[in-house]
């Protein structure tokens, strides 16, 4: 039996409220600080919503693979919203996943490693503080987390006590989603039927049906040798874990705890953090706070990355070179990641570092479409993934993951895919709160595209 330590083992100079004396960047402002400073107390006092246990799982699962021996998935809405929290859209969110699973696990044959953008994605970064129509200028919005949507000058400002709302649904959505893990809900032959389906339906179904039917075939096998597949764990359950951006930092801190099992500080809002584009430099508050927390936390790493600036951070936030502790997730846009990301590759590889590489072809394909929708096209997309697959193979290096934003709801707000979606279609169901989401036949028909790549490669 493992004795508990008493000893805190965190970095030189680091403790839960070390970030608090440097500079921060992409705050909201809020006018009352004594509220504010009320709910962060409130919320030190209230339980954590991700287990240091459930965080070194996530960590041993990514260590994975950061060796190759397995893939990480992780996606979800690019901003939650209080609006929009059901059990039905949590439901579609979670099939559209577990069959994306499958595809990805067929085509890597490997473990897939599930992440989701949920449970406490509900704050973003903006390119300006403030909004203006109409000739009136108001605070931009930064999630649900911060502010309303809507442009009215009461629900712009900023509100401490959206911090605990964000708590509370975070703590439903990730109940919620462990029930549907644990519960049946995931069973391999569920999920099978589940993307049969997909194939009957979809337009480019008949280019996906050899793939769907050797999974078929692979789970008849199962069923052959006497396996009851919905009653066995493995092929009935699913580990699943949560991940959102560092962003509110007071919100964060005050859901960090110290374990005792290991002496270690642990975000307690989500198993992964990770730290934006926006908000990585060195001597700033987000990477103060990220660099003392034990779990998995990954970094995007945009154009404006340098070799020696990753090199840099790479010590910083994983001075052990610890397996599966940092995800580099490369965010380049379609037409510079084949210029930009071999460069950063050579780089880690050839300093020794160890970390998983994943590829969000998400946010460096944003555009703004004549009728004044921010969209995505898939071709883009689908582009910088097999890009980036394809810049790995050659430098001998692991395409460790992807990352996307998505949702299980049938939106309109990314262009193409097998539905064709069009610029005049963008308005019919365009319901994010931030960013254009992959819907989810879009999704699936993206995971079943990698899949195919993947298989070439192993060919």
């Amino acid at each position: 039996m493992q004795k508990p330590m008493n000893k805190k083992t965190s970095p030189p100079g680091w403790n839960t409220e070390s970030w608090r004396t440097l500079p921060i960047k992409q705050q909201p402002d809020y006018k009352d600080p004594k509220k504010l400073k009320a709910v962060e107390k409130a919320l030190s006092t209230l339980p954590a919503l991700a287990s240091p246990d459930e965080a070194r799982a996530l960590k041993r699962e990514l260590a994975d693979a950061a060796h190759g021996n397995a893939f990480l998935l992780q996606g979800g809405d690019c901003a939650e919203s209080f609006a929009e929290f059901s059990d039905d859209n949590l439901r579609r969110f979670f099939r559209v996943l577990l069959q994306m699973t499958m595809a990805l696990m067929y085509g890597a044959s490997c473990p897939v490693v599930k992440v989701g953008r949920i449970a406490g994605q509900f704050a973003k970064p903006r390119s300006d503080n403030t909004e203006q129509k109409d000739g009136k200028e108001l605070p931009a919005y930064r999630g649900d987390m911060v502010n309303a949507m809507e442009f009215e000058e009461e629900g712009r400002a900023p509100d401490p006590e959206r911090l605990l709302r964000a708590y509370y649904q975070g703590a439903a959505t990730i109940n919620y989603l462990r029930t549907l893990a644990r519960g049946g809900y995931a069973s391999l032959s569920r999920i099978n039927r589940w993307n049969m389906e997909f194939a009957a339906r979809s337009a480019q179904g008949k280019r996906f049906e050899e793939l769907i039917e050797r999974i078929n075939e692979a789970v008849g096998f199962i069923k052959a040798c006497g396996l009851p597949i919905d009653e066995v764990e493995h092929f009935s359950e699913a580990s699943f874990f949560t991940s959102h951006e560092a962003l509110l930092l007071g919100y964060e801190s005050a859901l960090t705890r110290l374990d005792r099992t290991d002496g270690k500080y642990y975000a307690g809002s989500a198993h992964m953090l990770w730290v934006g584009d926006r908000t990585r430099a060195p001597g700033e508050a987000h990477i103060e706070y990220l660099r003392g927390i034990a779990n998995p936390i990954g970094m995007k790493v945009g154009p404006s990355m340098t070799a020696d600036g990753l090199l840099r951070l790479i010590d910083i936030l994983n001075p052990d070179n610890e397996a599966g502790r940092l995800t580099l997730i490369s965010r380049m846009g379609s037409t510079k990641v084949g210029g930009l990301l071999p460069p950063l590759i050579r780089a880690v590889q050839s300093a020794g570092k160890t970390v998983i590489w994943a590829c969000d072809p998400m946010h460096g394909n944003t555009i703004k479409s004549p009728n004044g929708y921010k969209t995505r096209k898939f071709t883009d997309i689908l582009s910088e993934v097999r890009q980036f697959f394809a810049i790995h193979k050659a430098e001998g290096t692991f395409a460790g993951g992807v990352h996307f934003e998505m949702t299980g709801q049938d939106v309109t707000e990314c262009l193409g895919g097998a539905q064709a979606i069009s610029e005049t279609n963008l308005s019919a169901r365009y319901h994010t709160h931030c960013d254009p989401r992959l819907n989810s036949s879009q999704a699936l028909e993206l995971a079943f595209l990698i899949a195919e790549t993947l298989k070439k490669q192993k060919a």
